[in-house]
């Protein structure tokens, strides 16, 4: 199948948590654009078979490997197994994340501990990790984070802290790493799945919730738009932030 992004073909591409949701449209978009992609799950299961199946008939490479973002040790084989399938890494997209509601008053310290470990130090260990691969290939770094990061959602307490600091990791990330490596997050607002129902279109500017194409668009932008774009958060939202 042949694409219009010609610029991703044959370009290496990491995601994590790429078996489902966000991360299944990315791994399909991605290959679509002639991209190589691993992906890496937490459970070595039948979603990551369907999406083989998917991917395999876009002509590229593709492979899933079982790692957990939160255990050092596995994120260091994961990143091993990926350059060694791949031949190195261009792109590393950090989204395996966890998403959780309580009340700020009723979080536990193992509550918080889980998000942050999920959400801010797993990316933090696996762009560490990848680090001497992505300078090699003058790669890029693509953060997925929230605008439950940028604004404040009383019962996500623990998750919009995490995100948040996930995207001040990017724009650390981007000073400390250039020119070598550039690094940019998106922050997703209401997204809705087609299995699921309108929750925010009502107080969303334009008038609807997000679909998984509209964040994979801004994810094929960042995977081939000129690396002196670094540091950025774009919010992929619908306005809903300005409400």
């Amino acid at each position: 199948m042949t694409s219009s992004h010609d610029s991703l073909r044959g370009r290496r591409v990491l995601i994590t948590g790429g078996v489902r949701r966000l991360g299944r449209a990315f791994a399909l978009a991605l290959a679509n654009a002639g991209a190589d992609v691993v992906v890496t799950t937490r459970h070595s299961d039948e979603e990551a078979t369907e999406l083989l199946q998917a991917i395999t008939p876009l002509g590229g490479r593709y492979a899933a490997i079982q790692s957990d973002v939160t255990v050092p040790e596995q994120v260091s084989r994961a990143v091993e197994e990926a350059t060694g399938f791949l031949g190195g890494i261009d792109l590393l997209v950090n989204n395996a994340g966890m998403f959780e509601s309580a009340k700020l008053e009723d979080l536990t310290p193992e509550q918080w501990d889980r998000v942050f470990a999920t959400n801010t130090r797993g990316p933090f260990l696996m762009a560490q990790a990848a680090l001497p691969h992505l300078r090699s290939s003058q790669g890029r770094i693509l953060n997925i984070g929230s605008l439950g990061g940028i604004r404040p959602w009383v019962t996500h307490g623990h998750y919009c802290s995490s995100k948040a600091a996930l995207h001040m990791l990017t724009q650390t990330m981007a000073k400390a790493w250039a020119p070598e490596v550039s690094v940019n997050a998106i922050a997703p607002g209401m997204i809705r799945f087609p299995d699921e129902p309108e929750r925010m279109a009502a107080k969303t500017p334009m008038q609807r919730d997000g679909s998984p194409a509209d964040v994979v668009k801004a994810v094929l932008f960042f995977a081939s738009a000129p690396r002196f774009i670094t540091g950025q958060i774009l919010a992929v939202d619908g306005g809903l932030g300005l409400a």
